[in-house]
C-alpha cells in the first residue's frame, strides 16, 4: 500500500469483500461507531442514579448494575482486584486505556465509562 492511499479494496470474483485502511483512520472510524452505539444504548437510569445520587464511581455503578464482583471484572480485564477497588473508590485516576479494558470486561462500550469525563452523566 502506498503512503498516499487512504484505503485498499480487496476483491474476490470482481466484487469488493474487504477494505484495508490505515490504523489511525480505523481508530477514528471505530471511535465514531462506539459513540453512535452509546447514543443508541445510553446509560440506564439506575446506573446514573447510583453514580449521581448514590455517589458511586461510574465503574462501580455499572459493575453493580451488571451484578458483577470486583474480582470478576478484574479477572476479565487482566487486572488485580485491588486496582479495580482503587478505581472505584476514586483513589486513582485511570487512563482511558484502563477504562477501555474495564468497559470491555463488563461488555460495555468505552464511552459508557468515559461518559463522566466527557460530561454526559
Amino acid at each position: 500500500m502506498n503512503a498516499h492511499t487512504d484505503f485498499q479494496v480487496i476483491e474476490q470474483d470482481g466484487k469488493p469483500i474487504f477494505a484495508v485502511v490505515p490504523w489511525e483512520r480505523f481508530q477514528e472510524m471505530a471511535e465514531a461507531w462506539r459513540a453512535a452505539q452509546i447514543r443508541e444504548q445510553g446509560i440506564p437510569q439506575e446506573v446514573v442514579e447510583r453514580h449521581v445520587v448514590g455517589g458511586l464511581s461510574l465503574v462501580a455503578a455499572w459493575r453493580e448494575h451488571l451484578g458483577m464482583t470486583q474480582a470478576e471484572v478484574a479477572r476479565r480485564a487482566g487486572m488485580k482486584q485491588s486496582a479495580v477497588a482503587r478505581i472505584e473508590r476514586g483513589d486513582s485516576r485511570p487512563r482511558h486505556a484502563t477504562l477501555r479494558r474495564l468497559a470491555t470486561a463488563m461488555g460495555l462500550h468505552a464511552g459508557q465509562l468515559l461518559a463522566d469525563e466527557e460530561g454526559l452523566v
